[in-house]
């Protein structure tokens, strides 16, 4: 019978935890690493949905990939939502493990996949490691495969790719596109990274206002695709990783999360 600690070895490798921001919160969050583990359920987020799915389907393992807890807890009750879903799981005894960043920066991570699914060709990391073997970073930078679109050319193969309607974007339709960073979830902070390394455009889940304006002044186009949707596909890609790995176990992607943010 596979342990929790197998697993962790694997996703470790996987998305090392030597590619996490320093301020994150990764690796085995809770749980027992000598318990057995049976059934695998990733999530985007642990949220009371994906939580009631987890222990009505007896998940021994969420692989979440943000962070419960993120932040230090000083009591373990019901009185808040990452507290009370902290007990109401251990109680069930699903454990919680989150590669977050570790995952964003792997070599087949969340960045290299988005990278991939907005139709990027030569990628490499937007931020290298100093001194990486695998020449690993944060987020990517690439150029358009077919060659240089207009920001409506490329925002509407963006809008196909992730069967979306609507797209928020900063910049005029018949701006050219050609070099692209790309970073996952909030990533507003990379901004700087992609003006330096003379992008064109940017695109991320979801950018401060504030960054949007510093990206006009910069004559960068930035494109946000959303959160829950530059991320969740990625979860989805996690599972079919882990079930190649464990052959045998249930895993799953849950089926209960959904984007909080509605575009109407």
């Amino acid at each position: 019978m596979t342990k929790i600690q197998q697993v962790c070895e694997f996703l470790d490798q996987f998305a090392p935890t030597r590619l996490a921001e320093e301020w994150d919160n990764v690796g085995l969050l809770t749980g027992d690493r000598d318990s057995e583990c049976d059934r695998i359920m990733t999530c985007l987020t642990v949220t009371p949905d994906s939580a009631a799915e987890a222990i009505e389907e007896r998940a021994s393992l969420i692989v979440a990939h943000h962070p419960l807890p993120f932040r230090p807890l000083k009591r373990l009750t019901t009185d808040s939502t990452p507290s009370r879903l902290i007990w109401e799981l251990a109680r069930a005894n699903v454990a919680i493990y989150s590669p977050h960043t570790g995952f964003d920066s792997a070599l087949e991570g969340i960045n290299q996949l988005l990278a991939r699914k907005i139709g990027l060709g030569h990628v490499e990391p937007l931020k290298v490691i100093p001194d990486d073997e695998q020449n690993l970073g944060a987020g990517r930078i690439g150029v358009v495969a077919g060659g240089p679109q207009t920001l409506r050319e490329f925002v509407d193969s963006i809008k196909q790719a992730f069967d979306k309607r609507t797209i928020k974007v900063v910049g005029r339709s018949d701006r050219s596109v050609d070099k692209v960073a790309v970073a996952c979830g909030s990533g507003g902070s990379f901004l700087g990274d992609a003006i330096r390394a003379g992008c064109d455009t940017f695109v991320t889940g979801e950018a401060t206002f504030h960054s949007c304006l510093e990206a006009q002044a910069a004559d960068v186009n930035i494109v946000l695709i959303g959160h829950y949707d530059s991320e969740r596909f990625a979860i989805e890609k996690l599972a079919e990783q882990l079930a190649s790995q464990f052959g045998g176990m249930k895993i799953w992607a849950s089926t209960k999360e959904s984007d909080p943010v509605e575009w109407w």
